[in-house]
């Protein structure tokens, strides 16, 4: 099982080694891929060395499975090209998530739409993923009818350069700015680029992308995103109206018995999702869960999740081990 990590010394190609070496994928051969000017330089892998090498020199070793997170541009190029020999490709940008004729998969929800013929899948969006995780259960129980999520995202969604700028403002230093606005003490409401229709393209992937994970059109979801000057982690608070009714304590047994759902919910001792304690981990957290006063079967939630490990990196490598254990590639 020949593995290749696309974009291996990014923030997400850096947390895909740890996942992959902490979940211990049958991995006979790790192939390391960056930028031609990173290649020949060296990454840990098991407490072993491993030279990374270019996209040309991957592509001629033909991978099992190829993990991309090497931006939208790198993957439109170079993922047809490992398909055509044969490589599965899971894809972490946002490429091929909206190609009609490409799978966007949340493996415990939908990896059963995987067939050995699809040789390039999406990953979805960091926050798209927290997000069905906690839903799907719900909307396979009460149908949802309209969902409003306002997000509160941290700066390592940006990328490195995001995580600088935070770290500089934080030590008093003039520097880079990844953002249009200082990060520091504050929330930016502007999470991507703007689109025509005043939302930004982060808000219409929440948009979009839950409904072609779950195969269903019936329901309608708005959105804002927010930046926030955390390190690691998102949260949203996530207001959904069904079309039937719910009991609270139904609504906690079911995300309690969702496999990668943990629920957080004790108000008596202050115990509720926090971007600092989901960090570093892989589950998706849910609490602060109420039933919404001002409407019928309107349900309120808070879901966090580390956006770099669930909503990346993780979710890549879990659809990579449900190809595997279902003989796929």
């Amino acid at each position: 099982m020949k593995i290749a990590v696309v974009g291996a010394t990014g923030m997400v190609g850096t947390v895909m080694l740890k996942v992959l070496e902490a979940r211990n994928l049958p991995i006979t051969e790790l192939i390391p891929v960056a930028s031609a000017r990173s290649a020949g330089k060296k990454v840990s892998y098991k407490g072993k060395d491993y030279i990374l090498v270019t996209l040309e020199d991957a592509l001629k070793m033909k991978p099992d499975i190829a993990l991309f997170s090497a931006g939208g541009d790198t993957s439109l190029e170079w993922a047809p090209k490992f398909a055509k020999v044969g490589t599965t490709v899971i894809d972490n940008s946002s490429a091929w998530r909206m190609d009609p004729t490409k799978k966007l998969v949340v493996p415990e929800i939908n990896g059963n739409v995987l067939t050995k013929e699809d040789k390039i899948i999406a990953n979805p969006n960091c926050s798209t993923i927290q997000l069905v995780a906690a839903l799907a259960p719900l909307h396979l129980k009460y149908k949802m009818k309209r969902v409003v999520i306002s997000t509160y995202q941290s700066v390592s969604g940006s990328g490195i350069k995001a995580v600088q700028q935070l770290d500089n403002e934080e030590a008093g230093i003039e520097g880079e700015m990844a953002y249009p606005h200082k990060i520091g003490r504050n929330a930016i409401p502007h999470c991507d680029i703007f689109l025509e229709n005043g939302y930004t393209k982060e808000e219409m992937k929440l948009v979009k992308e839950p409904k072609k994970i779950l195969g269903d059109t019936s329901f309608s979801v708005t959105a804002t995103a927010v930046r926030i000057p955390t390190a690691g982690g998102h949260s949203e608070a996530v207001n959904v109206q069904f079309k039937n009714d719910f009991d609270l304590s139904e609504v906690r047994q079911i995300l309690a018995n969702t496999p990668g759902i943990i629920v957080q919910d004790d108000l008596a001792n202050n115990l509720y999702p926090m971007p600092i304690t989901a960090q570093h981990k892989d589950e998706v957290f849910v609490g602060r869960i109420r039933r919404d006063e001002s409407q019928e079967n309107t349900l309120n939630l808070w879901i966090v999740a580390d956006n770099l490990r669930k909503g990346a990196a993780t979710n890549t490598i879990q659809i990579a081990e449900y190809l595997i254990e279902n003989n796929l590639v």
